[in-house]
């Protein structure tokens, strides 16, 4: 037995003596030991206890007790020795007694449930040999000194020992609202990383603030718990988990998550439950074997749709975020049989999630509309910056100088950093239609998205504030980039853009902007550009090394910006377009300049030579030099005017001004206007034009340009709703350019649309934007005798006042011209109605009136009328009428690019629905109403007014009303 001045250092009080030291009575220590209240000593016989926890009220022998006393009257400053002398207690009392508890148990160590686990430890280390080389299990209590649990965990062996499972965690003991109290843990010893055979690693109910470094270097971990820690993030290091099936991070502080995550191939579950998260990386698409994801109790606001990617998942838990919207792949997960997406901020959801027995969706404002963002900017912010989600209906948002994060329902996202403002301002927006007028391209541009505008334009900001641009993936990118133009001033330029990819199909151009105008994403030949200085310098291209411009010192006086681009052409179109097996071209040169239009001296421009030619074996007399001056079209011959400078492989010549340059290796003669057909089809693309009609409704007509590569898949995916005759022979068309679509033989366009004029509908071609357009049709001939067979022809060009006569011509013979393109049947099939009623224009319903006499029609005319000014305010109409949200979705889905399409569809549907039954005029009126369409409502109300004053005149003509005496003059009742 120690001594004990050993036993109770630091010791101010003297030890309580015992009055009846051979009764060896039992007490019992009731209260807390560190509180200021009185403690209670409660005599009680009876038989010793093994389990020596004073502080619980568990008996102790009348020696033992003097010491826990003499603990609790000294207060704090011992309470880390208290704790060992307690641990050491338990020892005595577990190695006197021969019913004391087993602490070791075969392979098991069990000393997370006793105090004084770290000496019970420490004590076995000491042992020789260690009882340690045979346990594979290992529990230990992290809630005791921090002094001790580090020291004992430094002097444990580690590299010597065969564990499989270690449990370092507190919680065993609980505070005084009930809570599990964290253990003392920070940190592990880097020898911990000796543990080759450890799979299960348990750290939860402690105080890591960081993962210990020695934790990645468990190479063979499976499961590894770090729940209810102070962790705010986790290592990129994680990746060397390889064998890693279950990863639990509840209850900490991560606001992010590593990349790394997503190389965790075989893990199968992770919680990641009550933290901070905002964003997910889209890395964790790659978590292929992943089966259980938690996520619940974040700031989540959107998904990446890489989730999509998870086909092992069965169970995914989303309950409490922010969201707004989730993937619609989640909808095709083979084997998810629970989404749990409750208390969020959903408002819109694809249907196909809102149809599945497996989503939960309570506590989520579905159908609801957003409420209004603030627009006051003396309302108080948050400390951490503000962040808004703009719904399609609100078209400005306020910025303040503490910045916030913005989303429009267009898919933007804009960052406005704190200081980007010194006072309030109103941003506004809006995503244009991309037309000509307002989409700036180079001959060998590509556009791929629309068009933002962001006002006041010009609008200065102090830090550059960050945009970020959702565009269409371009086909091929093989020396070719993505950048974002704009526009500033009167000139376009391009800005330095960085691509992010959310998911395969998803990507997002991000640039930083210093004022405000309008931006579009292009895909245009990789440039470079570099400052010529007056000592001269060299520019490469770095897709065609072959291809150099050299500037000599003196060239230019003062600094100047230069850049260069190359497009390469297919030896097999070329020789296919000029009939010559061995005709070959250098890749085509563009040089442009920013300052003085020339230069002081010659710069050397370097071309390689056309494939299959060399120096030693060329005909000069077949080698020409092509120059093409901007705006011109026209290649001019300049082989003449030049030197030029040949070696085994390139071709040199000196120019004084920059402009196209293009290598020519060709019998022909006339090369100028051969170049001109070659860089036509160098920027030509090869569509086919499509015309089908809905089988439901044979009015609705798809009108849409596609490139050739993409008919067969696109005609797969509509042909189950749409019917109609095949696409018509291959059209070339230039990037961005004009045409328009004119119904012809009795077949007209059926509503006032701005792209339309006089029955013309207008497009522009951009090839990888959709060229798709729903309309409604109509005829004036009569439909209840025969079919109406239409047509409708593609022409090139603006809309004009009335088709040419030469295109007329061309589309009667059939044969290319520079206007036609192609013409395409169109059928209005037979009307079959009971009552032989004419069906009302641009309804695919039965004849129907709703209402009845009584109370007033509504024909299928007066329907139409409603439909033309409701606009965007139809799904409130339309929620407000009871139709069911999934079904919302679905219009939005079937008439994606056509709002008129959608509000027919809606308001003719639901007054199928309504045939026959009373009240359904009334129920209209009052949704909208309820939608704050009052003029509509007022308009329904005076048509049913004339309705009824028609129908009481007509009876009171034939004689079937009867007079009554307590009505006005002239008033009558109806039978």
């Amino acid at each position: 037995m120690e001594s004990p001045d050993r036993r109770w250092p630091r010791r101010s009080a003297p030890r309580p003596q015992s009055p009846n030291r051979g009764a060896d009575p039992r007490m019992v220590v009731t209260g807390d030991p560190h509180s200021d209240r009185p403690r209670h000593w409660v005599l009680s016989p009876g038989p010793r206890l093994s389990r020596p926890a004073w502080q619980a009220g568990t008996c102790l022998p009348q020696e033992d007790l003097r010491w826990a006393m003499a603990a609790v009257v000294e207060g704090p400053e011992a309470k880390e020795t208290a704790a060992e002398d307690r641990a050491r207690l338990a020892m005595k009392a577990a190695d006197a007694e021969p019913g004391a508890v087993s602490f070791l148990a075969g392979n098991c160590l069990n000393l997370n449930l006793y105090p004084g686990g770290c000496v019970r430890l420490l004590h076995l280390c000491a042992q020789q040999p260690s009882p340690l080389l045979q346990v594979e299990f290992l529990q230990l209590s992290t809630q005791e000194n921090p002094g001790l649990l580090e020291n004992t965990l430094a002097q444990v062996p580690w590299s010597q020992l065969r564990l499989r499972s270690l449990v370092l965690k507190g919680g065993q003991s609980r505070g005084a609202l009930g809570a599990c109290l964290q253990g003392t843990l920070t940190t592990l010893p880097a020898g911990l990383s000796g543990l080759a055979c450890l799979v299960h690693l348990d750290l939860s109910f402690n105080s890591l603030e960081t993962l210990p470094a020695c934790v990645p270097k468990l190479h063979g971990l499976g499961t590894l718990l770090l729940s209810y820690n102070h962790l705010s993030e986790l290592p990129e290091t994680l990746s060397a988990l390889p064998t890693l099936t279950f990863l639990a991070v509840t209850h900490n502080r991560l606001q992010k998550l590593p990349t790394a995550l997503g190389a965790l191939a075989a893990l199968q579950r992770l919680d990641l439950s009550e933290n901070l998260l905002d964003t997910l990386p889209p890395e964790i698409g790659g978590l292929s074997n992943l089966s259980e994801l938690n996520l619940a109790s974040n700031r989540l606001r959107s998904l990446p749709a890489s989730l999509a990617g998870l086909q092992s998942l069965q169970l995914l838990v989303l309950h409490s975020n922010l969201l707004t919207s989730v993937p619609t792949g989640l909808a095709q997960l083979p084997l998810l049989t629970r989404l749990d997406l409750r208390d969020n901020q959903l408002r819109n959801l694809p249907p196909e999630l809102l149809d599945a027995a497996c989503v939960r969706l309570q506590g989520n404002p579905l159908g609801k509309a957003s409420p209004d963002p603030p627009n006051s900017p003396g309302i108080p912010q948050d400390l951490e910056m503000p962040t808004l989600f703009l719904t399609s209906d609100v078209d400005s948002f306020p910025v303040t100088p503490q910045g916030c994060c913005v989303t429009l329902a267009c898919g933007v996202r804009l960052q406005f950093p704190a200081g980007a403002t010194l006072d309030p301002v109103t941003i506004h927006y809006r995503l244009w239609l991309p037309e000509p007028s307002l989409v700036f391209l180079g001959p060998h541009d590509s556009l791929l998205s629309g068009v933002l505008e962001l006002w006041p334009h010009g609008v200065a900001f102090q830090q550059d504030v960050s945009l970020w641009l959702l565009f269409v993936p371009p086909r091929a990118r093989r020396c070719h980039e993505v950048v974002v133009r704009t526009r500033s001033e009167d000139s376009w330029r391009d800005l330095e853009t960085h691509l992010e990819e959310e998911a395969p199909k998803r990507l997002w151009a991000r640039c930083q902007v210093p004022h405000f105008s309008w931006f579009l994403v292009v895909l245009r030949p990789v440039s470079n550009t570099c400052l010529v200085p007056p000592e001269g310098t060299l520019l490469c291209s770095s897709g065609h090394p072959e291809v150099r411009v050299i500037f000599p010192p003196g060239a230019t006086d003062e600094p100047c910006h230069v850049s260069m681009q190359v497009v390469r052409m297919a030896i097999r179109e070329l020789r296919a377009l000029l009939g010559e097996p061995e005709a070959a071209v250098s890749p085509l040169l563009c040089l442009t300049q920013q300052g003085p239009a020339g230069f002081l001296c010659p710069v050397t421009v370097q071309l390689p030579l056309p494939p299959g030619v060399t120096g030693f074996s060329l005909d000069r007399s077949r080698l020409h030099l092509l120059y093409r001056a901007p705006p011109a079209a026209t290649w001019d011959d300049i082989t003449g005017q030049v030197a030029l400078e040949l070696t085994h492989l390139y071709a040199r010549f000196k120019v004084t001004h920059f402009s196209w340059y293009w290598l020519w290796y060709t019998t022909k003669n006339c090369v100028g206007g051969l170049a001109r057909k070659a860089w036509e089809r160098l920027r030509l693309h090869q569509v086919n034009l499509i015309a089908l009609q809905r089988r439901r409704d044979p009015e609705q007509v798809l009108l849409q340009c596609l490139p050739q590569n993409k008919v067969d898949a696109t005609l797969r995916r509509l042909l189950e709703r749409y019917r109609g005759p095949e696409p018509s022979d291959t059209v070339e068309m230039f990037e961005g350019e004009k045409f328009f679509a004119a119904f012809e033989r009795g077949i007209e366009v059926d509503a006032d649309r701005p792209d339309c004029t006089e029955g013309r509908i207008c497009f522009v071609f951009y090839s990888h934007l959709k060229n798709v357009k729903e309309v409604y049709i109509t005829t004036s001939l009569d439909r209840e005798a025969q079919a109406v067979r239409g047509q409708v022809s593609f022409y090139r060009g603006s809309v004009p006042e009335e088709v040419p006569q030469e295109a007329e011509a061309a589309r009667q013979r059939k044969v290319a011209d520079a206007l036609w393109m192609a013409t395409l049947p169109i059928k209005l099939p037979r009307l079959r109605g009971s009552l032989g009623h004419r069906q009302g224009p641009g309804s695919s319903l039965v004849p129907l009136n709703l209402g009845d006499a009584e109370t007033g029609f509504l024909t299928q005319s007066n329907l139409l009328s409603v439909a033309r000014r409701l606009g965007p305010d139809w799904p409130a109409v339309a929620l407000h009428l009871g139709l069911p949200y999934h079904e919302l979705e679905c219009i939005r889905h079937k008439f994606r690019d056509d709002l008129d399409g959608q509000i027919r569809h809606m308001l003719f549907s639901w007054a199928e629905r309504q045939a026959g039954q009373l009240g359904a005029v009334g129920r209209l009126v009052q949704a909208l109403e309820q939608s704050d369409r009052q003029d509509v409502a007022d308009e329904v109300r005076a048509v049913l007014e004339l309705g009824r004053h028609k129908y009481q005149d007509s009876i009171r003509r034939m004689g079937l009303a009867r007079e009554d005496p307590a009505l006005p003059d002239g008033s009558v009742h109806s039978p």
